[in-house]
């Protein structure tokens, strides 16, 4: 052992002792809050006959700030208890200008010296820790409230400590990140994803950090981090304005159940609480308020898998796309001035001219249209209450209310939506009755509508809104987004894992509704092998993509005489795995029907399959379809039935895509009869 690793060693362990002692000085704390709480409540259960409302008041108010500080200490004992396994990952020493050297240790969270007042430990979220990202040796500088500190790192260390045992250091180097980085990536997958604040590279950073933006879309290709990324801007964003934002006040908007609970454990790594997350269709069902049966997204994109109806894939590709939106705009303007046709009304002797109505309708050109006919109708009451210096009687009240309703065409949101198909001169792509359920593709059209039409409350308690998988929402299901949710927003995504080729939107595509946007690419990939990366691109080429220096197995082919026998070689390939020493395996389908196929032929071999209802994912072997394997990765691939017949459509070639970039180490592929023509080398 080298005499800087024995400094470092020792050091190691010093700040163990000083973490073992802030400890016990917690459980100290808390003792002393939980006997003081006892003792509090049996004064209140012994005297309360004896006080008066106040003294109440007073007694319930210290016991809720003796629970709040001890609930406080709680979660501070949590923090240290998990520095004491790890308390930190990078050290740099910074120089000022005036010649202090400053050693700065950087770890998931800070630990003070409260004694001698000076930081031991530095959260990585912390304004000095930007430069162990963003710098190596040599002039660096990092920004504070107060303006630039400019200086030089003198000196740069990695550090693998787990369980509060040092396993490795690494010493100053150019790219410092990268060797542990190939450490961390040969690694097995887990059941949940992990933080990466000891491999942020640079460009990473400056998404994380970024506080400019109020909109920012990360195009990522696969494999490249991109929701990771955006989870450490949203514990960067709770850091930074703790004050006014908490983990309560931001939403996330998952893909599915099942992803929510993949990433789910990110942000308490972190530090930071659980944070409310949603998928669209429980948006869609609590601003349709119920109202509507309608088809999921994943019963749409099934429905085009198993059916290819071209008629249906019209209606989809054309309501997905911008010229819809614009459409629907306009049609509210061709509303705003011609479905109300306002007549002269009496009321008793008075005479109501139209010219007075029309003005009226107008002066609330801001107001939803349907809300206006109240305002309306009060401006109105208050014209003939004057004019026949008179109080009006309810009959004439309400007959006001119910005239002015009928001089619009419609009062109902969905006979304006099949109305608008008319006005298109296209009926046809609207195919709904009343009981029926709607498609999907019609659902946030409809919502559109409705907060245009009847305006709607926004979710005005969120602060931060995070949108995962891009490229799955359309043009109007963002307009929507853009009307509901009065807050920043980060969107991310890869136009390349589009499950439904029909309706998926580009980085480009969002920033027509937001043209604010800051557009962010992120084109290094780090989830799979150079071969597996390379073998994707067959399937989708994206010149961008830069594949991290890491080697392994060539995709393998596995070419079966029948169905019974691919089925017999997935036992097979089951089998072998379990004797791998991997942690997880993904068998990938295209269809629904498909994994529950597979799930029969291997009963009893301990496979979990994953549906549109699950709601956990576990590490082993896991069986599930492409659309609900994205964002997901595994050690070990396997796409079944990747033959010609299988495989031939647009959504098809979506699906095996993203089924064969979610391998990080080895990816199999079987087959009955012909290989699709997707994956043939010409």
């Amino acid at each position: 052992m080298n005499a800087t690793e024995q400094e470092e060693r020792e050091h190691l362990e010093e700040i163990k002792e000083q973490l073992t002692l802030a400890v016990r000085r917690v459980d100290d704390s808390v003792r002393q809050f939980s006997s003081e709480l006892r003792e509090k409540k049996e004064y209140i259960h012994e005297n309360q006959s004896g006080m008066d409302e106040a003294d109440m008041v007073a007694a319930g108010q210290s016991i809720d700030r003796m629970a709040y500080t001890g609930a406080g200490a709680v979660a501070r004992k949590r923090k240290l208890l998990k520095l004491l396994q790890s308390p930190y990952f990078g050290r740099i020493d910074f120089t000022t200008r005036n010649n202090v050297t400053t050693p700065v240790y950087i770890g998931v969270h800070s630990f003070v010296d409260e004694r001698q007042r000076r930081g031991l430990i530095y959260d990585w979220r912390a304004p000095i820790s930007s430069m162990f990202y963003d710098y190596e040796l040599g002039e660096a500088a990092y920004q504070t409230p107060s303006g630039s500190i400019e200086g030089r790192i003198d000196l740069k260390r990695q550090y693998k400590i787990q369980d509060g045992r040092l396993e490795f250091l690494i010493e100053n180097g150019v790219n410092i990140h990268d060797e542990v980085l190939q450490r961390e990536l040969a690694k097995s997958s887990d059941d949940k994803m992990k933080n990466i604040v000891a491999t942020i590279q640079r460009d990473q950073n400056a998404v994380i950090r970024n506080e400019e933006a109020s909109v920012m879309v990360i195009q990522g290709v696969a494999g490249s981090g991109k929701t990771s990324i955006a989870l450490h801007r949203i514990a960067f964003l709770l850091y930074r304005y703790r004050d006014s934002i908490g983990a309560k006040d931001i939403l996330i908007i998952s893909p599915n159940k099942v992803f929510a609970d993949y990433i789910s454990n990110v942000l308490p790594e972190l530090g930071e609480e659980h944070i409310p997350e949603t998928v669209m269709e429980e948006l869609a069902a609590d601003l349709l308020g119920q109202q509507y049966q309608f088809q999921t997204f994943f019963e749409q994109v099934t429905a085009l898998l198993e059916l290819h109806n071209p008629a249906f894939i019209e209606r989809i590709r054309f309501k997905s796309s911008f010229d819809f939106l614009s459409q629907l705009n306009k049609y509210l303007l061709h509303v705003e001035n011609n479905y109300f046709s306002a007549s002269e009304l009496r009321v008793g002797r008075t005479v109501v001219p139209s010219a007075l109505l029309t003005q009226k309708f107008k002066t609330y050109h801001r107001v939803p249209l349907l809300k206006r006919f109240p305002l309306v109708g009060d401006d109105v009451r208050a014209f003939v209450r004057t004019a026949a210096n008179r109080k009006l009687t309810n009959g004439e009240k309400n007959t006001i209310g119910e005239a002015l309703t009928r001089m619009f065409r419609f009062n109902n949101v969905l006979d304006f939506y099949r109305d608008f198909y008319r006005w298109l001169g296209r009926p046809e792509l609207f195919r709904y009755e009343p009981g029926q359920t709607l498609e999907y593709a019609d659902v946030f059209a409809l919502i559109y509508l409705r907060i245009r039409l009847e305006g709607i409350s926004a979710y005005d308690h969120v602060k931060h809104l995070l949108v995962d998988e891009m490229q799955d929402y359309t043009p109007v299901q963002y307009a929507v987004l853009s009307r509901v949710f009065n807050c920043r927003k980060t969107i991310l995504g890869d136009v390349n894992q589009m499950v439904n080729p029909y309706s998926a939107s580009s980085a480009e595509t969002i920033e027509r509704v937001f043209p604010q946007a800051d557009i962010v690419r992120l084109n290094r990939s780090y989830r799979s092998t150079i071969e597996i990366t390379q073998f994707a691109q067959r399937i989708t080429p994206n010149p961008n993509i830069i594949p991290l220096e890491r080697h392994g197995e060539e995709p393998a082919f596995v070419h079966c005489s029948s169905h019974a026998g691919e089925l017999e070689m997935l036992k097979q390939l089951v089998a072998a795995f379990k004797d791998s020493g991997s942690n997880s395996l993904g068998i990938i389908c295209k269809t629904p029907r498909q994994a529950e196929q597979v799930q029969q032929a291997l009963e009893g071999q301990g496979v979990q399959l994953l549906t549109e209802e699950s709601t956990h994912f576990k590490e082993g072997v896991v069986l599930t379809t492409a659309h609900l394997a994205k964002g997901l990765e595994f050690d070990e691939v396997v796409v079944p039935f990747a033959s010609a017949r299988n495989y031939q459509t647009e959504v098809d070639k979506s699906m095996l895509y993203v089924a064969c970039t979610r391998a990080m180490h080895r990816l199999t592929l079987t087959y009955a009869g012909e290989l699709t023509a997707f994956l043939v080398v010409l």
